[in-house]
């Protein structure tokens, strides 16, 4: 039996590779979108606007695939308000107000710190095994990111008079992103990612929705001056960004856990690289390429200890 065990996940963990891949390379036009958007509208409304189509387009969805949707219990109502609060509101509200004072660039750089938070609140909080292996995956990774990004701008490493101000507000949504990864899993396994998802992302936008009521920043006249680039920015952000892109992460995490996922994150800036030297003829040089490899190099690793025991177990 023991070999079934190891080898049947082994077998299936490909597909989850290449969609958590899919995820973060969606992810990684966010923070240029995002910033499109934050001289256009106020961040509460551009956040509440990102997750309002988020909703309608899970709700949509839904009603195609005729699935109803679940009633949670009171406790997993709490756990998926905590989840909205944390993984949408308090995230959203960190990332619009954060690109105000810093570039899309160097919030990426902030953001690529995910793998080492992850990683570490699992092995502290839920005792989540950190192996070597895993934790020079993760280190190369984090320098991987760091090395494309700054090999893109070195002017990163400056920053303005207000930009920490920008530095600790990203950093909050690597907290939020944190605890929206880890604190799923009941959820994940009771209701499945595509009810987790959609409940926190409605709980969450309400949150959003309602702060904007109370701080006055609900004008619908601004959407009158968007631009068509900015129209498809935010229907990015909210459709393939959000209500998509999060149901294929949890998926990621039910499959093969938050810190092995996390990894992926690192993908994030390197695909922005990618898509600049593709779309917009923007150079390449060889500390990008070289951090290209680290975050291949660290994603591998820190899936390798599963391939190895299932080897073993054959």
């Amino acid at each position: 039996m023991k070999p079934m065990e190891h080898s049947m996940p082994i077998a299936s963990d490909l597909p989850v590779y290449l969609k958590l891949a899919m995820v973060t390379m969606i992810w990684g036009g966010t923070f240029v979108a995002g910033r499109i958007l934050s001289n256009a509208l106020a961040p509460m409304l551009a956040a509440s606007l990102r997750f309002l189509l988020a909703s309608l387009a899970l709700l949509v969805f839904l009603g195609v695939a005729g699935i109803p949707l679940a009633r949670p219990s009171l406790k997993q109502g709490l756990q998926l308000a905590m989840l909205g609060f944390f993984g949408i509101f308090f995230y959203n509200l960190c990332f619009f107000y954060g690109l105000q004072y810093i570039s899309a660039s160097r919030a990426s750089l902030i953001v690529a710190l995910n793998p080492a938070v992850i990683g570490l609140a699992s092995w502290w909080l839920f005792k989540e095994r950190l192996s070597r292996l895993k934790v020079a995956g993760i280190v190369l990774c984090l320098g991987g990111a760091g090395l494309v990004i700054v090999g893109r701008d070195p002017a990163l490493l400056q920053t303005t008079e207000q930009g920490w101000i920008g530095d600790v507000l990203i950093f909050g949504c690597v907290l939020g992103w944190g605890i929206y990864s880890l604190f799923s899993k009941s959820l994940n396994e009771s209701l499945g990612p595509l009810q987790t998802v959609t409940w926190s992302i409605l709980l969450g936008t309400l949150m959003l929705w309602g702060a904007c009521a109370v701080g006055g920043e609900i004008r619908f006249a601004a959407l009158t001056a968007l631009d068509a680039g900015q129209w498809l920015s935010l229907l990015y952000l909210g459709v393939l960004g959000s209500a998509l892109a999060y149901i294929a992460w949890y998926d990621g995490i039910r499959r093969i856990g938050a810190t092995r996922s996390g990894v992926f994150i690192a993908l994030n800036p390197l695909t922005a690289v990618l898509l600049g030297a593709l779309l917009l003829d923007e150079r390449l040089t060889a500390l990008m390429c070289g951090g290209g490899g680290l975050i291949l190099m660290g994603i591998f690793l820190c899936n390798k200890p599963l391939a190895r025991s299932a080897k073993k177990a054959i």
